[in-house]
């Protein structure tokens, strides 16, 4: 059986609660394990590069990493649960009067 993506959100944010827009992909094996995914604050007036992704996580190009600002690093990946916590994380940094969309 195929990979089959199981989460599929877009939430475009008002200027309230930070602008831009939230994407957050995951796909599953046949056992429900987490094998791809792209977690994403995506806001072209803060960041213009990178497409707009102001900072994410992804496993894309073979690797776990964390892009931020056009910079990539590599992540260690524990869990969907512990990677949202990290996102969150980011958010708060980055926009500390805003309150983090842990789910949309």
């Amino acid at each position: 059986m195929a990979d089959q993506k199981t989460i599929d959100e877009r939430c475009m944010l008002s200027r309230k609660k930070g602008n831009g827009q939230i994407r957050r992909e995951v796909w599953t094996d046949e056992d429900r394990k987490v094998v791809r995914y792209n977690l994403a604050y995506i806001n072209h007036a803060v960041y213009p590069g990178d497409n707009g992704r102001v900072v994410g996580y992804d496993n894309n190009h073979g690797s776990h990493h964390r892009h931020f600002r056009g910079e990539m690093e590599p992540v260690v990946f524990s869990s969907m649960e512990e990677l949202e916590e990290r996102f969150c994380q980011d958010w708060n940094n980055l926009l500390p009067k805003k309150k983090c969309p842990t789910r949309i």
